[in-house]
């Protein structure tokens, strides 16, 4: 294979492979977008301990509506009265366990979606500012002819490819194909 420069002395051969790297890169970060509930979840569960305690409470919850149930309310009032305290106290304790708990996950989702969406950035600002000068395919100028420019942004190539257009393109392609999968 004849190697020809290109702007920036690179090879046409390395260039053509921006493509594929694009649509593997573009790939990969919807895949993650599509499992970052999934992480946010795992990582909540793995960074709370609480839940164990959340279930003990509920559980001696439970135990003592059923005492309270047995009691009759009309010959053993005090004992009722202390026991319906407890069981409210309970509650108002487990009610701030689980808003604690709710507030971490919400938390733990933003810091995680935070994280993603940098690191997507990141790598399609370093795609793009790789490849600028390139385009990433070459088609017949007619194919395009009405937003030629448009499309071969930033090469400025007749009939070429720009990467900006190419990450669009495989984008929406890939988002489409992965909801239809899903």
């Amino acid at each position: 294979m004849v190697k020809t420069r290109l702007k920036g002395g690179r090879t046409k051969m390395a260039a053509g492979y921006a493509w594929f790297l694009v649509l593997v890169s573009v790939f990969l970060c919807n895949l993650m977008k599509t499992l970052l509930p999934c992480i946010t979840s795992f990582l909540t569960k793995m960074m709370q301990k609480d839940a164990e305690q959340e279930s003990e409470m509920r559980t001696e919850i439970q135990e003592m509506k059923k005492e309270q149930s047995s009691i009759s309310m009309m010959d053993e009032f005090a004992r009722y009265a202390r026991l319906e305290r407890k069981i409210n106290k309970m509650t108002d304790k487990l009610k701030t366990h689980v808003k604690s708990r709710t507030a971490q996950q919400a938390k733990m989702k933003w810091i995680v979606n935070i994280v993603f969406y940098i690191l997507q950035a990141a790598l399609m600002i370093s795609l793009i500012w790789k490849y600028y000068s390139d385009p990433v395919t070459v088609v017949p100028s007619r194919w395009i002819a009405p937003v030629e420019r448009l499309v071969a942004f930033p090469t400025g190539v007749a009939g070429g490819v720009g990467i900006t257009c190419w990450l669009v393109v495989c984008n929406k392609v890939i988002t489409l194909g992965l909801h239809a999968v899903s």
